[in-house]
């Protein structure tokens, strides 16, 4: 179940009542009558069922509520509720497979947005990196792997290609190529600095076994991306978001960069060539996985929407 709140001018309360009161898979409906201040109106809130929770937020839209106030939703963890209960179970479809279109959009954006914060992380992924392959130690790279913002950005271009959002496109496709850069061209400083100082042996790359996967491009390279990338687009769409880290110390793309980093300050080319290699298998592999994935999901959720049309509820069908 979700949480929806809605501050909305005086001049669309009655819709949205109707509207809301009409849903079956809504219940605790809640008037304030006049509490709004900006704009001038009601706040509303109501329990809705995850399954109706996009059609809903589709029909408020037509309203041109957000224009002239606002509409928020969260997802509600835990709730004791027998009318919640009842609203969920009378609508058609399962909560795991139902698709929140306007969620994932804020999600998504949100992760992908390039700043200092993603920045430092991205960096830091990277510098953890180094230091697993120049101990030879899988731990630390999965560490890495785990502190690594960058699925974020991946996520927000499947995203943007699914629902022609040039927008989400271009803020992803700038988190990861100007991310990437700053964060391997702080690490080879590092490295290089490491290296003169004693601290990093270029001929132990030739040794490495726990760490030499990162390298070694395969055709179960592009099966763990893909699966990757479709797992962590079924947990961003659903309610199963503890499996991202899964997701996160699966896909070798941070891993691939900080090696070939590694491998550059070395002067060994073949390999720093090989992990640049497994950086774009891995890259193009959870985008195009996580695409499909979801244009697989969001038909789940289409046959719904337009029944409830043909119902003869306000509001119709349209794409994002």
């Amino acid at each position: 179940m979700m949480h929806l709140r809605v501050v909305c001018a005086l001049r669309d309360s009655a819709a949205v009542t109707d509207l809301l009161t009409k849903e079956p898979g809504v219940a605790h409906l809640a008037v304030a009558p006049g509490v709004g201040r900006r704009p001038v109106g009601d706040v509303i809130e109501a329990v809705v069922a995850r399954e109706v929770a996009e059609d809903v937020l589709r029909r408020l839209t037509a309203l041109g509520v957000p224009h002239r106030g606002e509409v928020s939703l969260r997802p509600i963890h835990t709730m004791l509720s027998d009318a919640a209960e009842e609203a969920e179970r009378s609508v058609a479809g399962s909560a795991g497979g139902t698709v929140v279109w306007d969620e994932l959009i804020a999600t998504t954006g949100e992760e992908s947005r390039l700043n200092s914060v993603f920045l430092g992380f991205l960096t830091i992924a990277c510098l953890l990196t180094a230091v697993a392959v120049i101990n030879d130690s899988v731990i630390t790279l999965v560490g890495a792997m785990v502190v690594s913002p960058d699925f974020g950005p991946l996520a927000a271009l499947a995203v943007g290609v699914v629902g022609r959002r040039r927008d989400l496109v271009a803020r992803a496709g700038l988190a990861l190529g100007v991310g990437f850069p700053v964060a391997m061209l702080v690490t080879a400083v590092l490295t290089w600095l490491a290296r003169l100082g004693g601290l990093f042996d270029p001929s132990e790359l030739a040794g490495l076994r726990a760490v030499s996967f990162i390298y070694q491009v395969g055709p179960f390279s592009a099966v763990v991306a893909l699966l990757a990338g479709a797992a962590g687009m079924m947990a961003l769409t659903s309610e199963k978001t503890s499996a991202l880290v899964g997701v996160f110390i699966s896909i070798t793309t941070v891993p691939a960069a900080g090696f070939a980093v590694v491998a550059a300050v070395a002067g060994d080319w073949t390999r720093c060539r090989e992990a640049a290699l497994q950086l774009l298998v891995n890259v193009a592999g959870v985008t195009v996985a996580g695409a499909l994935t979801l244009l697989r999901r969001r038909r789940h959720v289409v046959p719904l929407r337009v029944r409830r049309t043909r119902g003869g509820g306000p509001g119709g069908p349209g794409g994002p």
